[in-house]
C-alpha cells in the first residue's frame, strides 16, 4: 500500500500522538534557539507545527493544505531574494534529488548573516540497522550529495536517502565547505539517542508515553557530549550566510 504523503495525515499522526507533540516540541526549540531575529521560511513544513514556536513564520509544503502559505518546491522557491532571515527543514533534505539546488536558493534567499537551521537523520553506529532495516526510506552510503542529481529521473518527491545529510556534512563537508563559501558550517550537533526511535516518530506506534518521554529527553540532554558521535538518531545543522 502507497504511503499516505499528505500533510492532513501528518497532522492527525501529530494531533492524536502526545508522545510525538513531546519529542518535536523539544527539537522546535532547539532550532528556535538557533535562528536570528526576522522573517522565517519553513519548507517541507508538513503538519504546520513550527508557527507555535517560532514567530513570522512562512509555511510551505509540496503538497497544499489550508495552514500551508505557498506550494513549493524546495529546489525552486517562489520568492524574492533576500526574503528570509531563516530557513528551516525538517526531514527534507534527505528528499531532495539535487540538493545543490536548494543551497543555491537558500543562497538567494538568505539575507546576510541569515541562517538555515536543519533537522536531518544522523546516521550513527547505532541508528545506521535501525535506518537500514526498519525505517522504509533507504540509506545509500554511495551516492554524491552534491552530484547534479543524486538519483534517477523521473524522481518521486517523497523517496529519500537517508544518509545523504550525514554524506553532505560529514565525508562531502570539505567539497561543500569550497562550493559554497557562503553558507558557514556554524553548527553541527547529533543528537536524539532514546525518545525518538522509540516514539515510533509519525508512524502510529509507540513504545514510550508522553510523560516518559520527558524523561528520556532529559536523559539524553545529559549524555549528549559523550554519545552523540555513536548513538544519535538526528542531526542538527546550522549553516550561516557570509
Amino acid at each position: 500500500m502507497a504511503k499516505d504523503h499528505r500533510p492532513e495525515h501528518y497532522r492527525a499522526i501529530w494531533n492524536g500522538k502526545p508522545v510525538l507533540q513531546e519529542i518535536y516540541r523539544d527539537y522546535y526549540r532547539r532550532i528556535a534557539a538557533r535562528c536570528v531575529p526576522g522573517r522565517t521560511l519553513e519548507v517541507g513544513g508538513g503538519s504546520g507545527n513550527l508557527k507555535a514556536a517560532l514567530d513570522q513564520v512562512t509555511c510551505t509544503d509540496i503538497l497544499p493544505a489550508s495552514w500551508l502559505d505557498a506550494v513549493a518546491d524546495a529546489q525552486s522557491l517562489p520568492f524574492a531574494d533576500g526574503s528570509f532571515n531563516n530557513i528551516v527543514l525538517v526531514d527534507v533534505l534527505h528528499h531532495l534529488a539535487i540538493p545543490r539546488a536548494f543551497l543555491c536558493e537558500a543562497q538567494r534567499l538568505l539575507k546576510p548573516g541569515g541562517r538555515i537551521v536543519m533537522l536531518e537523520p544522523a546516521i550513527t553506529p547505532m541508528s545506521w540497522p535501525c535506518y537500514r532495516y526498519g525505517h522504509q526510506e533507504g540509506v545509500d552510503f554511495r551516492q554524491d550529495p552534491l552530484g547534479p542529481q543524486h538519483r534517477g529521473g523521473g524522481h518521486d518527491p517523497f523517496e529519500a536517502n537517508q544518509a545523504m545529510p550525514t554524506l553532505l556534512f560529514g565525508r562531502f563537508r570539505g567539497r561543500f565547505e569550497r562550493e559554497f563559501p557562503r553558507l558557514h558550517l556554524k553548527e553541527l550537533e547529533k543528537l536524539s539517542f532514546f525518545a525518538y526511535p522509540l516514539s515510533g516518530g509519525f508512524r502510529p506506534w509507540t513504545l514510550l508515553t508522553a510523560s516518559l518521554a520527558r524523561v528520556f529527553l532529559r536523559l539524553e540532554n545529559f549524555v549528549q557530549p559523550i554519545l552523540g558521535p555513536v548513538m544519535a538518531f538526528r542531526l542538527l545543522v546550522v549553516l550561516e550566510q557570509r
